[in-house]
């Protein structure tokens, strides 16, 4: 374990270490920021377990579905550039997608998860994430599995797939060329979606959960048990990447937005930060307030995860379900944050109110739909560190 960290922060470098030494972490990184300021850089572990070769500073990995965050900040520089309006069809840059009863679909549905594709119905082979062309077509003769914009349930792929296509309709640049050329390259952090090759050395492959005993939730229930769900859909529709092409080059240079993104803890952070200097961004974390972008809210049950979750403006807010699905299925990051977790566990989320910017990455997946032990004991320690309540179960519900 190596870095730097301010010794207000102590309690989170021993929990940095304690996910090492009693949790089962493999390589990781950890990035805390106060008001764009670097409070605790922390990085170690083994990047490659078949080499040995260790983590450094600088090494990346796949973070999953915390990439939705990167594409849901393209999508707000073009809400904020007129280009897009939250209630603009998708079909009017996109006329293609109207098909089967999508004409009425909106950019605030994609991003608020209310649109009514969360997965393919389709059977998805080998490799077919990673082709465009095919992944969109398909998407665009889908008919709905609900009335866009009635109920709201997580779209784990699609999110990517539709919002991307909708900045390269607008803009003529893919999501990921998009996003290098105005967020992560202008402002110098470490963040792709389609991997360069020269950053290849860097990356830490995934490295799948040890098996063992799994709490059955009424995700895994259906997605097991009732064939053609949108659960089994999510879980054995998928294609081949998270399985084998996530550690393959093929699998990391193509644009996969809501899922291949490589970065580190640093990375993560950095863009939070820099989603705190935009004054629409940074009041996603409060839904009572209007901003100048009226951005919906989902907050219920959710039809794809089966628990409660809450959406807005392409991001998580702070979630719990540890009361009734126990722990690895809650996202308590504060009651005024926004962020997104991705599979496995890694977390990058801002909160406005501290001025507080944090990624956490790792290679070794964990159990969960959400926040496993090692992300959220981070989180938490990084609260007490402040001073401030840790988010827990009964809070995080009264603020909601």
């Amino acid at each position: 374990m190596r870095g730097v960290v301010d010794p207000a922060f102590a309690a989170v470098t021993e929990e940095f270490g304690r996910n090492f030494a009693e949790r089962g972490e493999v390589g990781a990184s950890l990035h805390v920021l106060l008001d764009g300021k670097p409070v605790v850089d922390l990085w170690g572990g083994v990047a490659d377990p078949e080499t040995g070769r260790a983590w450094e500073q600088d090494t990346v990995s796949v973070v999953f579905s915390a990439t939705k965050a990167a594409v849901a900040l393209c999508v707000h520089r073009l809400l904020a550039s007129g280009d897009l309006h939250e209630d603009m069809p998708v079909a009017q840059v996109w006329p293609e997608f109207a098909a089967n009863g999508k004409g009425d679909i909106t950019i605030g549905m994609l991003l608020n998860h209310s649109a009514g594709i969360p997965v393919l119905r389709e059977p998805l082979g080998s490799g077919m994430l990673e082709d465009w062309e095919f992944m969109v077509g398909r998407i665009a003769d889908q008919t709905p599995f609900w009335r866009p914009g009635e109920q709201h349930g997580y779209h784990p792929v699609t999110f990517g797939y539709v919002l991307g296509e909708v900045v390269r309709r607008v803009t003529g640049s893919t999501v990921g060329k998009f996003f290098a050329s105005e967020i992560a390259g202008p402002q110098g952090f470490d963040f792709w979606i389609g991997l360069p090759p020269e950053i290849e050395p860097r990356v830490a492959p995934i490295v799948k959960g040890i098996a063992g005993e799994v709490t059955t939730t009424p995700f895994l229930d259906a997605a097991v048990h009732q064939r053609g769900s949108i659960p089994n859909l999510f879980v054995f529709n998928s294609g081949s990447w998270a399985r084998a092409g996530v550690n393959t080059r093929a699998g990391r240079a193509a644009e996969i937005p809501a899922a291949n993104g490589v970065t580190n803890g640093k990375g993560l952070a950095q863009m939070y930060a820099s989603a705190l200097r935009d004054p629409v961004v940074r009041r996603l974390g409060e839904p009572e307030l209007s901003s100048a972008h009226e951005m919906p809210t989902s907050d219920g049950f959710d039809a794809t995860l089966l628990m409660r979750t809450r959406f807005r403006g392409g991001f998580m807010l702070s979630m719990d379900s540890g009361a009734h699905l126990g722990p690895g299925h809650s996202m308590r990051i504060g009651s005024k944050a926004f962020g997104h977790c991705g599979s496995g566990g890694s977390i990058g989320f801002a909160n406005p109110e501290l001025g507080l910017s944090v990624g956490y990455t790792m290679n070794k997946q964990g159990p969960g739909t959400l926040l496993n032990e090692r992300g959220q004991s981070l989180v938490d320690a990084i609260y007490r560190s402040l001073g401030q309540p840790v988010p827990t179960p009964g809070a995080t519900t009264a603020a909601i």
